[in-house]
């Protein structure tokens, strides 16, 4: 199997917006920024991240192999010929990742590392995904752990501000992901993945999205109420809150395929106006 497809494997997009989900983290806990611990943990998480995702190809390859989306995935076109050898390297790069978080930070973030790499890799995909319509919800708990990593790599004690932070993400992930499930409703129904929208279709799925989208926006305003990041994070927070809302507000008015699309990378630029908010705020 060429080099290339190792690296999809890797699903590195994924990994690059977990490690920047514990960086934002990371900064906005610290008091002085150290560039061996932002690279340290960039590479912590990414090798964590890469893992789950190895383990993913591997596990969903048969239904891979009849959604259009994921038919051309190495796993799904039989690159390997023993393809469960692909575990070794899952398994190499979750040790190695956890490893290094214990070397060089401390045991909480070597265990935040892992618990993220579990909740998607078995958690979601292995336990929730084909049985069941919360797999998004459940499962969307590995973004969540991303935040405590990068919290733990400068305070190890909890805290407030990274379990709000981690809140956010929560729930973030449903409304970021349901519009996606109805952009792909079709190939969800044909491998038989219980996403929200094959179960209830198009109009009740969107009227979930802003529900959840509602406890979003009032969860990313704790950080301001009490106390832990100030007036220019809740202006950020405010202002790409209301404009996530009326674009879910548009997708129940019109729940067709292009309003979904526009509302889940309406979702990624929402999460990252937020990111920069909490950097600009704290730094």
């Amino acid at each position: 199997m060429p080099i290339s497809s190792y690296i999809e494997l890797l699903k590195l997009r994924i990994g690059g917006m977990i490690t920047l989900t514990a960086v934002v983290s990371y900064l906005a806990m610290t008091e002085s920024v150290s560039m061996v611990q932002l690279l340290m943990l960039c590479l912590v998480m990414m090798l964590g991240s890469a893992s789950s995702a190895v383990f993913n190809h591997y596990y969903d390859r048969d239904i891979d192999r009849t959604m259009e989306r994921t038919s051309s995935r190495p796993l799904a076109q039989g690159a390997l010929e023993k393809p469960q050898r692909i575990l070794w390297l899952a398994a190499g790069l979750l040790l190695l990742g956890v490893g290094l978080a214990t070397w060089y930070f401390n045991p909480i973030v070597a265990l935040h590392l892992f618990l993220g790499a579990f909740f998607y890799g078995i958690v979601y995909t292995v336990w929730l995904k084909r049985r069941t319509w919360l797999n998004i919800v459940i499962g969307g708990l590995a973004g969540s752990f991303a935040v405590m990593a990068g919290a733990a790599s400068v305070q190890p004690e909890l805290c407030a501000l990274p379990l709000f932070l981690a809140l956010v993400l929560f729930f973030w992930t449903p409304s970021h992901f349901w519009s996606l499930a109805i952009m792909l409703k079709e190939e969800y129904r044909k491998v038989g993945v219980p996403m929200l929208p094959v179960l209830i279709g198009n109009q009740k799925t969107a009227r979930y999205v802003l529900l959840n989208s509602l406890l979003l926006v009032a969860s990313s305003m704790l950080p301001w109420i009490y106390g832990k990041l100030g007036l220019i994070y809740a202006a950020g927070a405010g202002l790409s809150g209301a404009v996530l809302l009326y674009e879910n507000w548009l997708m129940v008015r019109t729940p067709t395929r292009a309003m979904a699309r526009k509302n889940f990378f309406g979702s990624m630029r929402y999460l990252g106006l937020l990111f920069i908010a909490i950097v600009v705020d704290t730094l």
